[in-house]
């Protein structure tokens, strides 16, 4: 139940039925027509700009058609009380009591879809991919929590969700990971030294692979590296994947999806693409500029296969083979989302890390190319996370090498507040990630503050032995709502608002930022009973009225609504 959505519909159905009356001959299909929440200083529950849009539209005095506009939507609409124009066309709007009740019962009967919009489509969204060359980094981190979240929001919106993890198990990195195993497996069992080299990975979680797999196979001499590959892959990939599983676990992630990338090489996929490109005259044998900033004398004119990508908004074609004829890492991401189109997906989505921006274009234009236009590839990008603590970066141990564990950062704070701050702000934008205030317990620390309005609430229905899942209904007479309730509700009618922008964007960080906002017009509500009797929730040993047990009732529903789509716990004690 969206009342922007309802209401935009009733506004448009009454200026078409009245055109004449109101000069109008272009509409334009309604478009750029909105209703939206006034401003905090205007006591108003919506806001139309339709007169000023369609007096330019028409070219009519905006202020002449805003009367005549007002006139109409009171005689026609019985669910407005009052309308007030302001500024150049803008219309206030306000409720009369018997469409706030109509609401209100709305909200409560369908509490649990409340604020979804179903769209009865399947996503494929594809997050994570960390290389499993060892447990996850805190770079990983932001990416994984945004993909869990979008998939709890589409979910939420009726959608069908494969969350998926592409396996990069095939190529020079997973020779340097296997080998620096073997060695480690070297130094444990005959106490010879690990070579420090750059292709090589020195973390300490080396060794605790190396141990277990001596452990499972005692009776393994591994002499010879080359021998020893193909049963030391698949034992350390293994092992490196629960590692990394645990740490999307303890962060309250679960992928239905793993695919590898070695399954492409084995079956042969990446052929299987380029003849489908070939038949499309998107692939061809061809000759590639040198590369910008590319010395001539340097660069080797050679002949291969290139997908002509800028057919598709790329800025150049792409190698599908490097210099020695074998694929190119991007060969086998074409191969990879030829499967996934396969799967008859409505949509593709790839949240990739701050370093992958200028891929976008080349798998984007794949994809265009690979379904001929039918599949949609959206690609999210999410930007770095800088740590502090006591204002200052904060470095945390390096056992797991050269980078900052998952696992360091749950030591330090728990799940919960690690999943909301990182949703707090637009995935495109780095994000400071402050340890002192997310260990307040005060209105800085956002998490704690929603968290904590959820307890409020749930601490006095204990003490009132009411259940917050009792049905109730409100009536028409003697409806009145004080004016902290008068705002708690307008925000509470926001909802399925934000839910359909951060759907339609793939912007979920909007869901934090609005739950903080009511959090705090409930604290504020709360607080005002503290210092003013009349505010007080409580009278006699009871909740005061039915208004207010209302408005407490659906901030619940909505806090509840929207930090269950953020995989965040709402204790009812703190």
């Amino acid at each position: 139940m969206n009342i922007f959505e309802i209401y935009l519909k009733k506004i448009n159905l009454v200026l078409s039925k009245n055109k004449e009356k109101l000069g109008l001959k272009d509409f334009n299909n309604y478009k750029n027509i909105t209703i939206e929440t006034p401003p905090s200083d205007f006591d108003f529950d919506l806001s139309c700009n339709a007169a000023l849009v369609l007096a330019k539209l028409n070219k009519i005095n905006p202020t002449l058609l805003s009367k005549k506009i007002k006139d109409l939507l009171l005689s026609n609409l019985k669910d407005f009380k009052e309308i007030e124009i302001a500024g150049p066309g803008f219309l206030n709007i306000r409720f009369s009591n018997e469409a706030l009740i109509s609401n209100i019962n709305s909200i409560i009967e369908n509490r649990n879809s409340f604020g979804a919009k179903k769209t009865n489509k399947s996503f494929n969204i594809e997050f994570v991919s960390a290389n499993p060359t060892g447990p996850m980094h805190v770079g990983h981190c932001r990416g994984a929590i945004y993909g869990d979240v979008l998939s709890n929001l589409l979910k939420f919106n009726g959608n069908s969700v494969t969350k998926e993890y592409y396996i990069n198990d095939y190529g020079k990195q997973i020779q340097g990971f296997v080998k620096s195993v073997f060695l480690r497996i070297r130094e444990l069992k005959y106490g010879e030294k690990f070579i420090q080299k750059d292709d090589l990975y020195p973390g300490a979680y080396i060794i605790d692979i190396a141990k277990n797999i001596i452990k499972k196979n005692k009776n393994v001499k591994y002499e010879n590296f080359e021998e020893s590959f193909e049963a030391l892959k698949k034992e350390s990939l293994n092992f490196s994947m629960d590692l990394i599983k645990s740490d999307l676990n303890n962060l309250g992630i679960k992928h239905d999806k793993f695919f590898s990338e070695t399954k492409i090489v084995e079956n042969k996929l990446v052929e299987k693409s380029i003849s489908h490109l070939k038949k499309k005259k998107y692939v061809v044998e061809g000759y590639l500029e040198p590369p910008k900033g590319e010395k001539d004398k340097n660069w080797k004119k050679i002949k291969r296969l290139i997908f002509k990508s800028t057919k598709f908004g790329d800025d150049t074609d792409r190698a599908m083979q490097k210099n020695d004829g074998s694929w190119t890492y991007f060969a086998n991401d074409v191969a990879y989302h030829l499967d996934k189109i396969n799967r008859n997906y409505d949509c593709l989505i790839n949240i990739l890390g701050a370093d992958h921006t200028g891929y976008i274009k080349r798998i984007s234009a794949a994809v265009k190319a690979l379904s001929e236009n039918k599949v949609e590839l959206q690609c999210k990008v999410c930007q770095l996370v800088k740590l502090f603590k006591k204002g200052k970066p904060f470095k945390m141990s390096k056992r797991a090498g050269e980078f900052i564990s998952v696992q360091d950062l749950l030591n330090e704070v728990d799940k919960d507040s690690i999943r909301f701050m990182l949703l707090n702000r637009s995935n495109d934008v780095e994000i400071d990630f402050d340890f002192d205030k997310i260990l307040e317990k005060s209105k800085d620390n956002p998490v704690y503050y929603v968290q904590y309005s959820f307890a409020r609430i749930s601490s006095l229905f204990r003490s009132l032995n009411l259940d917050l899942n009792d049905k109730v209904v409100l009536k028409k007479d003697k409806f009145k709502l004080n004016d902290f309730e008068i705002k708690i509700l307008r925000k509470i009618f926001e909802w399925p608002k934000i839910i359909e922008i951060s759907s339609s964007k793939f912007e979920p960080h909007r869901i934090p930022y609005y739950l903080y906002e009511l959090a705090t017009l409930f604290h504020s509500y709360w607080s005002k009973g503290n210092q003013d009797p009349k505010y007080k929730f409580i009278k006699d040993g009871k909740i005061k009225n039915i208004e207010t047990y209302i408005i407490i009732t659906l901030v619940a529903i909505v806090v509840q609504r929207g930090m269950n789509i953020l995989g965040v716990s709402l204790p009812e004690r703190m």
